[in-house]
């Protein structure tokens, strides 16, 4: 398996694609790992060389005691892609791992070619919302907030449809190490992009599920006014995770977007 060090912390990855095809990395969401972004391969493989990694702990890399913060995991994005000699690529980030491509585009411009925010905002919550969370999760673990989790991450079609999925998704939000899943909270919880965000003069796309209760349409909408240019598209019938819930429709938008921002 894959791993690289990015400044003494272990970090998972995979590449899959042809090298000379253009790069396209994903960031995962807080909860999650690099297989939330499995459903969109089919339809991207041929076309780009994506790097897919788990953030700081979340999957296989490590987890360093909390805080963390946006910074911490824009840093080791930076630190990956320097590991693995790419120099510029499209992001793609759900929920903090758009947060997380957000800040990379501002703090190192010339390492994004276009930006695809997913289910983000420039500030997610307010702070006490995240407090909150932390002190449930430092007295009970991961898994007792499941429940009111699973239900912003899909909708009630998908959680009730796609019964065999939904298990998987819960293990993988329950396996997320606490440290790592209070590290991720506070980095959330601190981050005000809106600065940052009015900055980026890359291309981007803003997509959001239409029943999206973590990060509503309207942050989403907030988020592209204030990025210039910036196209905003709703995913119907998807709530949070709408990579996992509208893959075929995810990608048809990633792809119209590239090609087009590649032909202009």
């Amino acid at each position: 398996m894959p791993f690289i060090p990015v400044d003494k912390i272990v970090h998972y990855y995979t590449i899959e694609g042809a090298e000379d095809a253009p790069a396209l990395v994903f960031a995962n969401s807080l909860g999650s790992d690099h297989r939330i972004w499995d459903p969109v391969l089919p339809h991207l493989k041929d076309k780009f060389r994506i790097i897919r990694y788990d953030q700081r702990g979340h999957g296989l890399s490590n987890a360093t005691p909390p805080p963390y913060s946006i910074d911490d995991l824009v840093n080791d994005l930076a630190g990956l892609l320097a590991g693995l000699k790419i120099d510029n690529a499209v992001f793609c980030g759900l929920s903090v791992g758009g947060m997380i491509a957000q800040g990379l585009a501002a703090c190192y411009p010339e390492r994004a070619r276009a930006l695809i925010l997913c289910d983000t905002a420039m500030q997610i919550g307010p702070p006490s919302m995240w407090d909150e969370r932390i002190a449930v999760i430092q007295k009970g673990g991961v898994g007792v907030l499941t429940e009111p989790i699973m239900e912003r991450w899909f909708t009630l079609a998908f959680r009730e449809s796609r019964a065999a999925e939904f298990s998987g998704y819960i293990n993988m939000l329950e396996r997320t190490p606490v440290e790592g899943y209070i590290g991720t909270c506070c980095a959330i919880r601190d981050a005000d992009l809106r600065e940052a965000a009015t900055s980026i003069d890359r291309p981007t796309l803003v997509l959001c599920g239409d029943q999206d209760m973590a990060t509503p349409p309207e942050l989403a909408g907030k988020l592209a006014d204030a990025i210039t240019g910036a196209k905003f598209t709703l995913i119907e019938n998807a709530a949070h995770i709408s990579c996992v819930e509208q893959p075929e429709i995810f990608s048809r938008l990633l792809l119209d977007f590239v090609e087009g921002i590649s032909s202009a």
